[in-house]
Order: structure tokens, then sequence, then C-alpha cells
């Protein structure tokens, strides 16, 4: 249950930042992953749907200081 707890409030850091940012900003390659280079929109979309990538891009961003 804390993992679940703790994935929730990453994402809240995630779309506070989100929400902040200019939309032409939201196109720009904020981390790479697998050699997929990932953008804010695509970072939004794994995170809103709860994917194991969406975890792993809010355990970057945060690790990275991001979020």
């Amino acid at each position: 249950m804390a993992h679940i707890s703790n994935m929730l409030k990453n994402a809240e850091r995630f779309f506070k930042v989100y929400s902040g940012l200019p939309i032409g900003e939201r196109q720009n390659t904020i981390i790479v992953i697998d050699d997929e280079p990932i953008n804010w929109k695509l970072a939004r979309e794994e995170v809103s749907n709860d994917t194991e990538r969406g975890e792993k891009i809010l355990s970057m961003l945060i690790e990275l200081k991001i979020i």
C-alpha cells in the first residue's frame, strides 16, 4: 500500500510541474530511457496511464531533481 501512496505523491509532483510548463517546453526531451527520448508530453501520457514506464519516468525525474 505504501508503494501506491508514494506513486500517487510522485505523480502529483509531476503534474504540478507539468501544469506550470510553457506549452512549447512540453515538446522538449527531459530524459532518455532505453535509447528513446522522453519529452514532457510522453511522460504525462505514461504517468497518467500508470504504466511501468511511467513509474520509471517518475523515479528518474525525482532522482535528477527535475520534479
